[in-house]
Formats: structure tokens, C-alpha cells, sequence
């Protein structure tokens, strides 16, 4: 709002850096631009002060999908006016030489026709797609769509920027199609937690499966070892009982050799006893009788003991 002092017979108005003001007098433009500072008599001044800004316009509408689903659209267009001549032209900028206030409500005027055009644009896409489609992709295809379509050139404005904030249906379709959505959640979460435990339960079987295996695999190394010890213990028998024999076999032989010895010196001397006269023979008996007799310290010899002996050797 442009601040205008009041003097007696004269008003005197500063403007803003954001707003446009056209002072036309007696049909005849006098002052145009932003930021002006001049002044005017109030019976015969004309103003106007359109804001050159951007302003932002909230939009809040239900439209209806192909599938008769109602839906609600929130959006948000943002526009500037970059003909004040035309705007004010077309709408009434027209503002009080003594308070500075607008006339009339241009913005609502602004406002009125930007959302009927928008909400045409808007409606006209909608109206093509079902419910899942407007939900999944409506917010691109109605940005789209209403940039490329919605114009204000004929008011003087340009629309800067489209923001389609939200698509949402009524609060009943809203529920069902979350509990919809949370079953198949749920049923995707049960189904992920089945795989796990199938896939745990597998697990579990193929570590069994291998410590049986495993299991098996040490028992038959087992038994390999076992008879291979018995092998092994067997040939040493084996080995023990040939070793054994030979011994045997060679103190046999030993033995045998030593009493064929034996028997041969013993033959031997019998074989020179043969040739040997009796009585050399009991000399010599006595001889190794009395080699073989305890030491004896004294005798008595009496004629009753010396006359059998002596007569045998007489013989």
C-alpha cells in the first residue's frame, strides 16, 4: 500500500521498490514506475498501484478420476505482473488519493481467475486417469499439464512456477486403501520372515546333513584304522613268531650241536678207556675220587682195610 501524507489542497505519495504506480491526470499519464515519490491533487489525480512481486496463490479443489473416484488436489501457483498497463486496463488497481487503500479486491480478482483456469487444466487431466494412476503419477501429469496450458498474459501476469503439493482421495477410499496396502505389507513381511525361517530351517538341515557326513566320513577312517592297526598288529605277530622260530630253530641246532659234542668226547674217551688195563682204570677212579673227596686233616689205615685194596691191585 502506497503511503500518501495529506497537506491542505495536496497529497504527497512515496511508493515501494515492489509496486507499480500509474498517475494519470485529466486522461493523461503523469507519473508510471516503482519507486516513485511525487505530488498530486487529490481531485483531479487517478491512482493506480499494481504489485510487481511474486505472489503466491494456494489452491485447494476435488476433482474426479475416470474410475468416478472424487479426489482432492492441492497446489500452489506463483505469479508476478509484468504489464501494469494491462492489469490495470483489465482489473481495478485503482487505489484512494487520500489513504492509499484499493478501491476494489484486485488480488481476489487475480486470484478468481487463476484458479478456474487452473482448476480447468487440472480436472480436464484427472479426468483421464483412475484412481491408482492419479495417486501414483497425477501429480506429475497435472504440474505438467498446467504449466504448459494455464496463461494470465490477458491480466498483465505470468505465471513463474506450478507446485502440485498433493493428490489425495476422501478419507474412506484414504483407509481402505491403506488397510489394502498394509495387508500386502504384512503379507510381504510374513512371507520375507517364511523365507527366512525356510531358508534358516535349510540351513540347519544342510549343517546336519555335513556333521553327518562328516560323522561318516571319520567313522569309516575309524574302521580303516582299525584294520589297519589289526594289520599291522598281526604282521607283527607274524614277524615275532618267524623271529621266535629262528631263534628256536637256532638253539635247537645249538643244544643238538653241543650234545653231539658232547656225546662225541664222551664216545671218544670211552674209546680210550677201552685200551686201558682194569686196574689203570681203577687207579685212575680213584684218583678222580679222591680229587672229588673233602679235605680230610688225618686217616687211619688198618691191615683189615689195606688188604682188599691192596690185593686188588695186585691183581
Amino acid at each position: 500500500m502506497a503511503d500518501i501524507s495529506t497537506y491542505p489542497g495536496l497529497r504527497h505519495l512515496r511508493g515501494a521498490p515492489t509496486v507499480h504506480i500509474r498517475h494519470i491526470r485529466k486522461g493523461e499519464l503523469v507519473h508510471e514506475g516503482t519507486g516513485l515519490s511525487f505530488w498530486f491533487r487529490p481531485r483531479t489525480a487517478v491512482l493506480s498501484e499494481v504489485p510487481v512481486d511474486d505472489r503466491e496463490l494456494p489452491m485447494l479443489f476435488h476433482a474426479r478420476t475416470a474410475d468416478y473416484q472424487d479426489v482432492t488436489v492441492q497446489l500452489t501457483v506463483t505469479y508476478r505482473c509484468t504489464n501494469p498497463e494491462t492489469a490495470t486496463t483489465r482489473i481495478d488497481f485503482s487505489i484512494d488519493p487520500d489513504t492509499g487503500t484499493w478501491r476494489q479486491d484486485p488480488l481476489s480478482q487475480i486470484a478468481t481467475t487463476l484458479t478456474e483456469s487452473t482448476q480447468q487444466h487440472a480436472l480436464k487431466i484427472l479426468a483421464t486417469l483412475d484412481l491408482d494412476q492419479a495417486l501414483k503419477t497425477g501429480v506429475e501429469q497435472v504440474k505438467t499439464a498446467v504449466q504448459a496450458n494455464l496463461t494470465a498474459h490477458h491480466i498483465g501476469m505470468e505465471i513463474t512456477d506450478v507446485r502440485v503439493v498433493a493428490i489425495r482421495p476422501d478419507a474412506a477410499m484414504e483407509k481402505a486403501l491403506q488397510t489394502t496396502i498394509r495387508e500386502r505389507v504384512q503379507q510381504e513381511a510374513d512371507k520375507a520372515t517364511y523365507e527366512r525361517r525356510a531358508m534358516a530351517v535349510e540351513r540347519e538341515r544342510a549343517i546336519s546333513e555335513n556333521e553327518l557326513q562328516n560323522q561318516i566320513e571319520l567313522a569309516k577312517r575309524e574302521e580303516q584304522l582299525v584294520v589297519q592297526r589289526g594289520a599291522n598288529a598281526l604282521k607283527q605277530a607274524e614277524d615275532d613268531a618267524r623271529s621266535a622260530k629262528i631263534a628256536n630253530e637256532a638253539k635247537a641246532n645249538g643244544i643238538r650241536q653241543l650234545a653231539e659234542a658232547e656225546a662225541a668226547g664222551e664216545k671218544a674217551r670211552l674209546d680210550a678207556y677201552r685200551e686201558v688195563p682194569e686196574s689203570t682204570l681203577y687207579a685212575l677212579a680213584a684218583k678222580e675220587l679222591a680229587g672229588n673227596l673233602p679235605e680230610i686233616g688225618s686217616i687211619n689205615l688198618t691191615p683189615d682195610l689195606l688188604q682188599p685194596i691192596l690185593t686188588r691191585l695186585a691183581r
